[in-house]
């Protein structure tokens, strides 16, 4: 199974976006599932439901972060890699889906902060894009990462 793939059924399985593609890359980040699960955990729903930047988009940030950020935080050429890393990333995922903010990409016009999250019916994944929307993050996440090797 590909990542992105694996991305896509976590989602199916209950996780919400940021966790499906921050957690189908373990295998690269080295961080263990359920502190990936945690780490990922409230930037689901546009960070906490607020209806933000898609968690998807959250979730290809700190994989991508993870594998190119550097740990001295005075690295400025490093920083400036990375930011430019993730805004081209940013901008491919916007190209292919019209945003990166979860309320558009969902078409609800405007913020919806109600915390509480919605159950994971067929419903839900019937009128949701967000198993696509996991898939093609993850997809993005790839083709970085091999750019990077």
């Amino acid at each position: 199974m590909t990542r992105p793939e694996k991305a896509k059924e976590l989602f199916e399985n209950g996780c919400n976006c940021a966790q499906a593609v921050f957690c189908a890359f373990e295998d690269i980040t080295g961080i263990e599932h359920e502190t990936a699960l945690r780490f990922s955990a409230g930037f689901g729903g546009g960070m906490g439901r607020l209806r933000e930047v898609c968690g998807a988009v959250s979730g290809m940030t700190m994989v991508l972060s993870c594998v190119f950020a550097s740990t001295d935080p005075n690295d400025h050429e490093k920083k400036k890699a990375l930011y430019a890393l993730i805004q081209q990333a940013a901008g491919e995922f916007k190209a292919e889906n019209g945003s990166y903010i979860c309320r558009e990409l969902l078409g609800l016009g405007e913020k919806v902060s109600n915390p509480e999250p919605e159950k994971r019916t067929e419903q839900y994944y019937k009128k949701r894009p967000c198993a696509e929307l996991v898939k093609c993050a993850a997809e993005i996440t790839e083709k970085y990462l091999n750019k990077g090797k």
